[in-house]
C-alpha cells in the first residue's frame, strides 16, 4: 500500500492493519488512543490513532469523525500548519506524518503571527456543524449567536461543572466560586464575535515540526473567543518560547483590554473538563483559577 492506493482506499486501512501489511511503529498520542506511525511501500508514513484494542468500552460514536472535522476545518483556514486528514473511519484516523524537532525562538513567532491568523478565519457562530468532543468527553457544539460570555458559561463551564460535582472531584461547596463566576459572567468584558479555534490548545497539542514550523494536533475545534486559546496555551507551565508566541500574536492582531485579567477564566473551561475526566486531582487548580477570575473580575477593563 503506497500513500496513493491509501488516499482512493482508505476503508482498506484496518484490513492492512489487522494483517500486518504494513509496517507499524508504536508512538506517543495521547491518553485514551493508540498511536502508531505507518510507514507504507512507497516510503510515505502517517500518522494513525486507533481506539485500544482491549478497551473496556468501544470508542463514542462520532469521536474520530470530530477529530477529522476540526482538523479540516482549522486547515480551511490556510494559516497555521494542520496535519492533511488521509483517512477518517469510525475506528481510527490517519493523518500526513509531522517530522518532529527541537522548538526554537522562531517556530515560535511564525506560530503567534499565524493563530492570530487562524483566528482572524472567523466562525459563523459560537460551537460548530458538527458534535464535539473534548479528550473522551462531548462537548455542546450547537451552533450559538451569543453573546460569548453567556455562550461560555452555559456551553463551556456548566457542563462539566455538573459532571465534576457528580463524580464527586468536587464538592457543593467547591463548586461555589465556579458558580459565581457563572453569575458574574457579563462583568468581564471582552465579548467578540466568534473566531476559528482550535478549543484544546493546552502545550501538549503543539508539534513543533522539522519544518520549523508549529502544528496543531488533537483539536476540539469550534468558533469561540480567541484568548481561549491562548488561556489554555500556558497551562501546565505553558509550552517553550510562549513569551515569543504571545508577543508575535499581539503585534499581528492586538487583543481586547483586560485579556490578562479573563486568562483565569478562560483556563476554568479546561480545568473543569480535567477534574470531570481525571478527577480530584485538578480540584485544586480550579478553584485557584475561579478565584484568580472573579479576583481579576472588577479590573478586566484595563488592559494588564
Amino acid at each position: 500500500m503506497d500513500l496513493a492506493y491509501l488516499r482512493a482506499h482508505p476503508e482498506h486501512l484496518p484490513t492492512f492493519l489487522t494483517h500486518q501489511r504494513i509496517r507499524e511503529t508504536p508512538v506517543s498520542g495521547g491518553d485514551s488512543c493508540a498511536a502508531s506511525r505507518l510507514t507504507l511501500d512507497d516510503g510515505h508514513s502517517v500518522f494513525a490513532k486507533t481506539w485500544p484494542e482491549h478497551a473496556e468500552r468501544a470508542a463514542p460514536e462520532g469521536f474520530f469523525a470530530a477529530e477529522a472535522a476540526g482538523l479540516r476545518w482549522l486547515r480551511e483556514a490556510g494559516t497555521v500548519a494542520v496535519p492533511e486528514v488521509v483517512v477518517a473511519l469510525p475506528e481510527l484516523l490517519a493523518l500526513d506524518w509531522v517530522e518532529p524537532d527541537e522548538p526554537t525562538a522562531e517556530a515560535a513567532e511564525l506560530f503567534g503571527r499565524e493563530l492570530a491568523g487562524l483566528h482572524r478565519a472567523g466562525a459563523p457562530a459560537f460551537g460548530a456543524e458538527w458534535p464535539g468532543f473534548i479528550g473522551l468527553l462531548p462537548q455542546d457544539n450547537s451552533p450559538d449567536p451569543g453573546p460569548w460570555s453567556e455562550w461560555f458559561a452555559r456551553r463551556r463551564l456548566l457542563p462539566y461543572l455538573r459532571m465534576s460535582v457528580d463524580n464527586g472531584a468536587l464538592t457543593r461547596a467547591e463548586a461555589g466560586p465556579v458558580e459565581d463566576v457563572v453569575d458574574r459572567i457579563a462583568e468581564f468584558g471582552g465579548d467578540e464575535p466568534p473566531a476559528r479555534i482550535h478549543g484544546d490548545l493546552w502545550p501538549g497539542n503543539l508539534l513543533w515540526g522539522a519544518d520549523d514550523r508549529v502544528w496543531l494536533v488533537d483539536p476540539a475545534a469550534h468558533g469561540g473567543h480567541r484568548e481561549t486559546d491562548l488561556a489554555q496555551l500556558a497551562l501546565f507551565g505553558g509550552p517553550p518560547h510562549l513569551d515569543r508566541i504571545t508577543a508575535a500574536y499581539r503585534e499581528t492582531w492586538p487583543l481586547a483590554d483586560g485579556w490578562r485579567e479573563r486568562v483565569p477564566l478562560h483556563q476554568l473551561h479546561l480545568l473543569l473538563v480535567h477534574t470531570a475526566l481525571f478527577g480530584a486531582a485538578y480540584r485544586a487548580a480550579v478553584d485557584s483559577a475561579a478565584r484568580a477570575a472573579l479576583h481579576g473580575a472588577g479590573r478586566a477593563t484595563v488592559d494588564g
